[in-house]
C-alpha cells in the first residue's frame, strides 16, 4: 500500500485518501454488515486444481488483503503465487532517510512476510512497474502478466475503485485478462476500508464475501503485517505510512472479497 494525500481523480471524484482521517474500524463494525456477511468456503473461493494468484501493486499489499488466503493456502501446500507489480519505492518523501534504500527495502519485508505466514517457499515474482505509474505502464503490465497468467488461476487483484490508482489499475488490468484469457478476477479492497463509509452506498455489499480463519491463521497474519517495518514505524519527524488506525482493517479473524 502507498499512501496519498489527495483524490486519485481530482474534482470528479469524491473519494479522498487522507492519511491523517478516514473510516475508523469500529464504525464498520458498528454497521452490522461485516458480522452478516455470507461465509466463502476456501475449497469454492480457489478450487483445489486451481492456482491463486496475488497481485499486490504494493510490497505489502498481498499481506494486507490476502495474508490469511496466504497462509490457510499455504499450509494446505496450495499452489500460491504473489505477484509484486511495483517495488514500493515512493512510500516515502526523498527527504526520507530509507528514499534510497525502499527499492530492497520493501521487497524484502515482502519476503520476510511470506515466510511468517508459512509461504516462503512459494511463487514471489517482481513486475518492476514504477510505483505510482502503474496506469501509465497498464500495456507493458498486461503484457508482463499474460506470460504468466493460466486460464485455470483464480487472480486477487484490488478492487478497481479502491481509490488508489495503482491500486485500480492492477485492478482493472486484471479483468481485462478474465475476459482475455478466462482466469477469474476476485476483488480485494485495501485502501476503500479507509475512503469508503458502510452506509454510503459506496461499498458493494451485494458482492462481498468473508473468508474467515482460525486463530493461528489470525496470529500468522499479525505477525506476518509486523515485517513491514518501513510502513507502520515512525520515519523521524513522519508518522508511519501504515498507523495504527489503517491497520486496524487488517487484523480481522477474515478477509473480505468481491466476489
Amino acid at each position: 500500500m502507498a499512501t496519498m494525500t489527495g483524490s486519485p481523480h481530482p474534482r470528479r471524484d469524491p473519494r479522498h485518501i487522507d492519511i491523517a482521517a478516514g473510516t475508523a474500524e469500529h464504525e464498520w463494525q458498528a454497521d452490522g454488515r461485516l458480522q452478516t456477511l455470507p461465509e466463502i468456503e476456501l475449497c469454492h473461493l480457489v478450487p483445489p486444481r486451481s492456482r491463486a494468484v496475488v497481485l499486490a501493486p504494493h510490497p505489502d499489499d498481498e499481506t494486507l488483503g490476502c495474508g490469511g488466503l496466504i497462509a490457510r493456502l499455504a499450509a494446505m501446500m496450495r499452489d500460491v503465487s504473489v505477484i509484486a507489480v511495483s517495488d514500493g519505492e515512493r512510500s516515502h518523501p526523498a527527504s526520507s532517510a530509507l528514499a534510497s534504500r525502499l527499492a530492497l527495502v520493501r521487497p524484502a519485508e515482502s519476503r520476510a512476510a511470506l515466510e511468517c505466514l508459512g509461504a516462503a517457499y512459494n511463487e514471489l515474482l517482481r513486475a518492476h512497474i514504477p510505483d505510482g505509474h502503474v496506469r501509465r505502464h497498464r500495456a507493458e503490465l498486461k503484457t508482463w502478466l499474460l506470460s504468466q497468467l493460466r486460464p485455470t488461476d483464480i487472480v486477487f487483484a484490488p478492487w478497481r475503485l479502491d481509490g488508489h490508482p495503482d491500486h485500480e489499475a492492477v485492478g482493472e488490468v486484471a479483468a481485462e485478462l478474465e475476459h482475455e484469457i478466462g482466469c477469474k478476477l476476485v476483488e480485494v479492497p485495501i485502501w476503500g476500508w479507509h475512503w469508503a463509509e458502510p452506509a454510503s452506498g459506496s461499498f458493494p455489499w451485494g458482492r462481498a464475501h468473508k473468508l474467515p480463519f482460525d486463530a493461528a491463521t489470525e496470529w500468522k497474519k499479525r505477525r506476518a503485517l509486523r515485517c513491514y517495518h518501513s510502513q507502520i514505524a515512525r520515519d523521524g519527524a513522519h508518522d508511519p505510512v501504515l498507523p495504527a488506525g489503517v491497520l486496524a482493517h487488517f487484523v480481522r479473524p477474515y478477509e473480505v472479497f468481491f466476489l
